[in-house]
């Protein structure tokens, strides 16, 4: 049960190249593709693209089917 717990997570912080430092950042879903999702996580003090994820199908459908 405890591997099941981190097989997913979604960052909270992430370092901002314009403010210079760890920032808390909004996620959203940017694509839905043919293998998973997109999503982009934006600076929220000023509004920068730092980072993405893609969540797949595969990990998707294990989420959803507990």
């Amino acid at each position: 049960m405890a591997k099941e717990q981190f097989r997913d997570f979604d960052a909270t912080q992430l370092y901002c190249p314009v403010c210079r430092k760890a920032v808390p950042v909004r996620k959203r879903l940017l694509l839905v593709l043919s293998e998973g999702e997109k999503y982009d996580y934006t600076c929220i003090v000023c509004g920068t693209s730092v980072g993405d994820k893609t969540v797949t199908r595969a990990d998707s459908h294990r989420i959803l089917s507990r």
